[in-house]
């Protein structure tokens, strides 16, 4: 399997290099050279399997060549057998044919879990082989931060450094990423907005001279092996409800379209999937150009969703090399006028091809926590605001009854209880057991001003299990 880059000036690599690549040379992102697809039969004969299994066939094709199958199949069971659930990604009914996939049954409470645990299992096989040692810095809205340190605090050649928006993030959120200690973790809190962070990861890829020679890897959804763990879940969730002999339409609470990004690719490789719901908050980018053909950069605001307050979508470009026939010169002058003029259209059919699977919905606080009261009020379940988003934008945008409507789970609604109590929901949300002393550990962090310079000095300062690099 080969991988090229959105922007087509980016030598093609094989797996192994794009796990550790992140973003391509020349700014954009990779994309498989050819998708691998699977006809119905083959889809249908994995009906039954554990996940563990379900995601080696899924994903091998995409691994092929660089990891060889009985390792993979290793570092799969290790990944998944560390859920708190059986099914490690359980399907709950909410009403008739509409349901919610659970996808906050790893460490972190959070989906976020389903591809850092995995991504750093392989970070840790392949810098074992190569006999690297790689620096990352990532950004986070509120649960990568945490999926990634607990994915990759046990790796032996990986210092990670986190960035997330100061006072921005839930409590649970922060501390999750703040109580976890080790001489290879660096928790950032940035005096600005998750956009910001997002901006200094991009600009650090961009000019790597502050790290002395080591190596800088992503683990933002920018990285492919993210993606490509994300669309295992797709395949389960139909297999549950009658796939592939039926097709299935999904809900997708989104905010840097990585998450329902492996949805499309599911379909693609062969999955029924009839419907795409781009479900997101106030900070709408996504929804105004599915509605209305407007990518445009607007302010940014705080939401009881914050996961989802995010501006720019960085996996968006993804979605754009595809509909204009995978023309890297094409997206390099579209990013190129988005970052000048902040905001761009697409010519009119190619808006239309996007529209033939995706709609979207754009839902205020207030909406969201009407949602979680309704839910909580017809099946006693309680949902996070990511969730409940997700819900609503199902509800009001379905296509047909007939179809399967699944929602994606992203994280436990303990997680977010100022939205919860917003909401009215009497229930009292328990800590799981791993978690129940959280809000009593010892936290360390660091606060940092809005400045480039500022932040890559500490990586520089810290890096390397705390000796400088």
């Amino acid at each position: 399997m080969r991988y090229i880059s959105t922007r087509g000036q980016a030598p093609a690599l094989n797996f192994e290099d794009v796990l550790l690549a992140g973003l391509a040379t020349d700014g954009g992102l990779y994309v498989p050279e050819n998708l691998p697809r699977f006809t119905q039969e083959e889809i249908a004969s994995w009906a039954g399997l554990p996940y563990h299994e379900l995601a080696f066939r899924v994903m091998r094709p995409f691994v092929e060549g660089s990891i060889a199958d009985a390792d993979f199949k290793k570092i799969l069971e290790e990944t998944y057998g560390e859920f708190a659930h059986a099914a490690v990604a359980p399907l709950r009914q909410l009403n008739s044919n509409e349901w919610v996939l659970e996808l906050f049954h790893g460490p972190t409470l959070a989906f976020k879990d389903f591809a850092l645990q995995l991504l750093g299992r392989l970070l840790d096989h392949v810098l074992a082989k190569r006999n690297e040692r790689v620096v990352i810095i990532g950004a986070t809205s509120g649960d990568t931060g945490s999926a990634a340190i607990e994915g990759c605090r046990r790796c032996d050649n990986v210092d990670i450094f986190i960035l997330h928006p100061h006072q921005r993030v839930s409590e649970v959120q922060r501390r999750q990423m703040t109580t976890l200690f080790g001489e290879n973790i660096h928790n950032i809190a940035i005096e600005g907005n998750f956009d910001d962070c997002q901006e200094m990861v991009k600009a650090s890829f961009a000019d790597q001279s502050f790290l002395k020679g080591t190596r800088l890897v992503a683990v933002n959804s920018i990285n492919w092996a993210r993606i490509m763990a994300q669309i295992v879940y797709y395949f389960h969730a139909a297999l549950q409800l009658g796939g592939p002999a039926r097709s299935v339409a999904f809900s997708v609470p989104t905010g840097n379209f990585g998450d329902i990004f492996a949805g499309y690719l599911a379909r693609n490789m062969g999955l029924p999937i009839s419907q795409l719901v781009v479900a997101t908050n106030r900070n709408d980018i996504l929804h105004r150009f599915m509605s209305g053909n407007q990518y445009v950069k607007e302010q940014l605001h705080a939401t009881l969703s914050p996961s989802m307050d995010i501006m720019v979508s960085s996996n968006f470009e993804r979605l754009l090399f595809d509909l204009h026939g995978r023309n890297g010169a094409s997206i390099a002058e579209l990013m190129a006028n988005f970052r000048q003029g902040g905001g761009f259209t697409v010519e009119q059919d190619r808006w239309t091809e996007a529209r033939k699977l995706f709609d979207s919905l754009a839902v205020t606080d207030e909406q969201t926590c009407q949602t979680i009261a309704e839910v909580f009020e017809t099946t006693g379940e309680v949902l996070d605001p990511h969730t409940a988003i997700g819900v609503k934008a199902g509800r009001e945008c379905r296509r047909s009854l007939d179809t399967p409507m699944v929602v994606l789970g992203t994280a436990h609604p303990v997680k977010f209880p100022e939205a919860v109590e917003q909401a009215g929901v009497g229930k009292a949300l328990e800590l799981p057991v791993h978690m129940s002393d959280l809000f009593s550990r010892e936290e360390r962090c660091t606060v940092l001003p809005n400045d480039l310079k500022a932040v890559q000095g500490f990586v520089s300062q810290h890096g390397n299990r705390g000796k400088p690099l």
